[in-house]
């Protein structure tokens, strides 16, 4: 069952309740917005939700018709971060809450240790649980984002691994020959070329056909890319 946790820091001491506490009367429809936001942005990073609210200042007027945005569009709402809420029918007033936010989930770490430039299987890991808000910046929360991936430094076990320690595994060799399709509407042509740089996959490489053209093509396999019209 998912669980959500939801303090609100006053300038008075208030008890922290699972309900939404009564700061004021004027932003209970406010704080209850905001928090049903932040809510919906974390709800998937974990099974339990600590929400952490900072009231706006009693001089301010009433905020109608709440409609709270993240002033950072994309981010992933966790730690401390600040929400904009636009107020009014026409959305023209804005005033900002400062939240933090705490998701309880798993991510994965490490079961044995690995050498600098071993290459990460997915029996090498397992999950670990923990407030995804207290993990360093860049850490991985994704198995299929690491494995296949070859650790740059040794490593220990337990510890959040980050995206600096890992690198992808090159699938084409500077010089290699490889296969280039080209795809598009109906149809699939294949030809052979050679490789005039390394790439892992994802990356888009130079290739030189045996005419001398030279494309950019995309690494989608060992010795295989692509390109699509």
């Amino acid at each position: 069952m998912r669980l959500t946790r939801l303090v609100l820091l006053l300038p008075t001491l208030l008890a922290a309740l699972l309900s939404l506490p009564a700061a004021s009367a004027d932003d209970g429809e406010l704080l209850q917005a905001v928090h049903g936001f932040l809510h919906e942005q974390a709800s998937a990073l974990g099974d339990e939700l600590i929400i952490e609210l900072r009231p706006p200042s009693a001089r301010l007027p009433t905020c109608e018709s709440p409609a709270p945005f993240l002033t950072r569009p994309g981010e992933v709402p966790l730690g401390r971060i600040s929400v904009g809420v636009r107020c009014g029918d026409d959305g023209r007033q804005v005033r900002y809450l400062q939240a933090e936010v705490g998701v309880i989930g798993e991510y994965p770490v490490l079961d044995t240790p690995l050498s600098a430039g071993e290459t990460v299987r997915r029996e090498h890991l397992v999950m670990q649980s923990g407030n995804l808000a207290e993990l360093p910046n860049r850490t991985l929360l994704e198995i299929d984002r690491i494995v296949g991936q070859v650790a740059t430094r040794a490593l220990s076990p337990r510890q959040p691994l980050l995206e600096h320690q890992f690198r992808s595994l090159p699938l084409v060799e500077r010089n290699q020959r490889v296969v280039i399709e080209a795809r598009g509407s109906g149809f699939r042509i294949a030809r052979e070329g050679q490789a005039l740089e390394p790439g892992a996959l994802g990356d888009r490489i130079r290739v030189r056909f045996d005419n001398r053209e030279i494309m950019t093509a995309e690494v989608v396999g060992e010795g295989t890319l692509v390109v699509d019209f």
